[in-house]
């Protein structure tokens, strides 16, 4: 395992510190910004460091240097809101030292944790949520007359998509791209409905702009960001009806045409896909382009179908597996990926062995795996008791995550002899003497170094492998 993946299966929040932009270096004050969580919140980050440096701000990586310090949250499961105290409690700690740093807090969290965090335990001077990010050089400007400053509304039209994110990874090759906004879906065990409100669609032009731009700065993969992609419908209104008329209505496997069409040498991926939703019109247009990459990201989070509604995903067992031979069907070499909770309130033995025996029947090639964490105002929370006691919960994600790695390593296996096209991100994090990049299937490749550069792609025959990644050598092209 590496030590990548062992870091999403602990749950463990992510960072990204922004980097200076040399544009603005004239600027008076300083934004520092780290992003917890989902990818969402990562391009989040993206977008509000945006509207930062309109306003006169320049990016830091150094927190002792900055006038604002941003934290963009997640609060998905308890250990990730943990995380985020204990750094604001860091955070705080400098504040002593420069009482005139700015502190605040985004996203999921703060929408749903403000009164704390501003007064109770006053970590915080300023608390922004998802909606909000346009109002934050006024909420600043509050901070500076002695007050602490709150913004948690949430919109039906907010999309940020006259706004171009500042890349945060100067000379990355991959990008996010966000799409849509919200979820409709009222999983019992999720907050997102209460903390980033209802779902609304960007309009499509602006998206293909923003991968146009993308690739002219040197970019050659996008993904395409949704709490539930396969939903996205411009000009559609939530009770299905066409907002403008003289307008044409674009649904997710269309956009996922127009995306593809900018060019062949940008990868186009997309996360995350609902089993309820995820129609065969988006499978057929993966396979009618080679630059949309053969992964499919679909969320199970149960193989029992009682579990499942319970959980109220709004699919069956047998639907799912009705999806998931679709995706077989009509894209033979997709890989396929996965989330799975174990200990979801009242899971018994033998609803916990349906979901060991659907891990059985898919094969993934990898999965997300995690513990059920009670989060406040769900519909689980206020409908289940979380009666699974910690102990078997342990017990349980330790079978399903040790099924997995023998699932990973034999589909990691059968790419052995074969050649991938590879994008190349740059040197491995273990070896400078080698290289690294992902195939369409989204398996990381280690590779002696060679006469290429990141941005670029190559043939890799894969010689060898471990449950997390493949190991070759580079053919000529």
């Amino acid at each position: 395992m590496s030590l990548e993946e062992n870091e999403i299966l602990e749950g463990r929040q992510g960072e990204v510190l922004a980097r200076e932009d040399s544009s603005f270096a004239r600027a008076s004050k300083k934004l520092y910004i780290e992003s917890y969580g989902c990818q969402m919140n990562f391009s989040d980050s993206e977008v509000v460091a945006s509207i930062m440096t309109k306003n006169g701000f320049s990016t830091t990586r150094d927190v002792d240097e900055a006038d604002v310090v941003l934290i963009n949250t997640c609060s998905i499961r308890d250990n990730a809101e943990k995380r985020v105290r204990k750094r604001l409690t860091e955070f705080k700690k400098k504040k002593e030292k420069n009482p005139e740093m700015v502190v605040g807090i985004l996203g999921c969290m703060a929408e749903r944790l403000k009164k704390s965090l501003l007064e109770q335990e006053k970590l915080v001077d300023l608390v922004a949520g998802p909606d909000a990010y346009r109002d934050l050089p006024n909420l600043i400007e509050e901070v500076g007359t002695g007050q602490r400053a709150v913004n948690v509304l949430l919109s039906r039209d907010e999309t940020y998509a006259d706004i171009s994110p500042v890349r945060l990874d100067k000379g990355g090759v991959s990008a996010f791209v966000t799409i849509m906004r919200g979820c409709d879906n009222m999983c019992s065990f999720c907050v997102v409905p209460f903390t980033r409100g209802r779902e609304r669609s960007r309009d499509p032009e602006t998206i293909v702009q923003e991968c146009i731009d993308l690739l002219s700065s040197g970019y050659r993969e996008v993904t395409l960001l949704g709490q539930n992609v396969d939903s996205y419908r411009w000009n559609v209104s939530n009770k299905g009806e066409i907002k403008d008329k003289e307008l044409p209505t674009v649904n997710f496997a269309q956009l996922l045409e127009k995306v593809a069409k900018v060019s062949p040498d940008l990868r186009v991926r997309f996360s995350t896909s609902h089993p309820k939703d995820m129609t065969d019109d988006v499978l057929h247009a993966m396979a009618a382009y080679e630059n949309i990459c053969n992964y499919i990201h679909l969320p199970v989070q149960s193989g029992n179908t009682e579990v499942l509604k319970r959980m109220n995903r709004g699919y069956s067992r047998e639907w799912y597996l009705n999806r998931i031979e679709a995706i077989h069907q009509i894209i033979p070499d997709c890989a396929i990926s996965t989330d799975i909770i174990s200990g979801f309130c009242g899971e018994s033995d033998h609803e916990h062995d349906d979901t060991v025996t659907l891990m059985r029947l898919v094969a993934y090639d990898f999965a997300y795996m995690f513990k059920y964490s009670e989060r406040p105002k769900t519909l689980a929370e206020r409908k289940f008791k979380d009666d699974v006691p910690e102990e078997v919960k342990s017990k349980r994600l330790t079978e399903i995550i040790e099924n997995q790695l023998t699932y990973s390593l034999a589909s990691n296996k059968k790419r052995i002899g074969k050649v991938e096209k590879v994008l190349v991100e740059g040197v491995s994090k273990r070896s400078e003497e080698h290289m690294s990049g992902r195939t369409g299937r989204n398996s990381m490749v280690v590779f002696p170094v060679g006469d290429f550069q990141k941005g670029d792609y190559i043939q890799v025959k894969i010689l060898n492998c471990t449950s997390a990644t493949l190991l070759g050598e580079v053919i000529e092209n």
